[in-house]
């Protein structure tokens, strides 16, 4: 494979799962560990990513107030306009981060009075700009990578919550793996969000969609609400219509 084969790849899979391993890399282009250094490195020095220990970061993650550097941020308005549908005024809505769930926030009626949880702090302070809306930020230790609070102190105070809607994005979803994540500590995290939630509503583009990664979360039939660009009747959603779940 070219060099630039090589990168195209690379930055397509920042793009779609905001951060990559050296690791997974290495395996997947079968390509010697220093190959993958180097190719990072000189995406780094394109301005194109971060990169940090073990990996790499998409900068639109790590700068998410930046919006002309979100990856697919037409998709994902569609997406967050999709989502208000479910919020309504007395609401207790759970939130994870990432650009998606940015997009719903700024998409909020200007009126909602509602209640939000949430382990992003930039989701935070998006949200305190509503005048009617309370903001819980869930503190814990916070993750450099996924710019979120994570750990057993996160998870501990996720179990004191009963939330009417969990609204969750994600690197990668599938109809019979089910909701994935490459890392443990985001794993559990979600993993505690489904439980304190009546309903999740998982915000996926649908260049997402039939990707497995190493770590379950849940099954399929876990999610109350798939929300997609697409539309409800597109062919790539034909495999998750079968499923036990709202489509939007």
């Amino acid at each position: 494979m070219l060099k630039k084969e090589r990168h195209d790849f690379i930055m397509r899979q920042i793009n779609l799962h905001n951060r990559v391993l050296t690791s997974d890399l290495v395996q997947l282009l079968n390509v010697s560990e220093d190959t993958i250094r180097r190719d990072l490195q000189e995406l780094v020095d394109e301005g194109l990513l971060y990169k940090v220990h073990g990996g790499a970061l998409s900068k639109s993650y790590h700068s998410s107030f930046d919006d002309s550097t979100v990856y697919a941020r037409d998709s994902k308005i569609a997406i967050a306009k999709k989502a208000t549908n479910l919020i309504k005024d007395g609401m207790v809505i759970l939130t994870g981060g990432g650009t998606t769930i940015l997009e719903l926030v700024k998409q909020l009626p200007q009126g909602l009075t509602a209640t939000f949880f949430t382990i992003s702090p930039l989701v935070a302070v998006e949200l305190a700009k509503y005048n009617n809306i309370e903001v819980i930020l869930i503190g814990g230790l916070f993750s450099k990578n996924s710019q979120v609070t994570y750990g057993g102190h996160v998870i501990t105070q996720l179990a004191e919550i009963k939330a009417d809607l969990c609204l969750m994005g994600t690197s990668a979803l599938h109809p019979e793996e089910g909701l994935t994540d490459t890392y443990w500590e985001i794993n559990q995290l979600k993993k505690a969000m489904l439980a304190c939630s009546k309903r999740t509503a998982v915000l996926c583009i649908s260049e997402k969609l039939d990707i497995a990664l190493r770590l379950k979360v849940c099954p399929i039939e876990s999610i109350s609400y798939l929300i997609t660009e697409l539309d409800v009747n597109d062919d790539l959603l034909a495999n998750y219509r079968t499923k036990e779940l709202n489509i939007l």
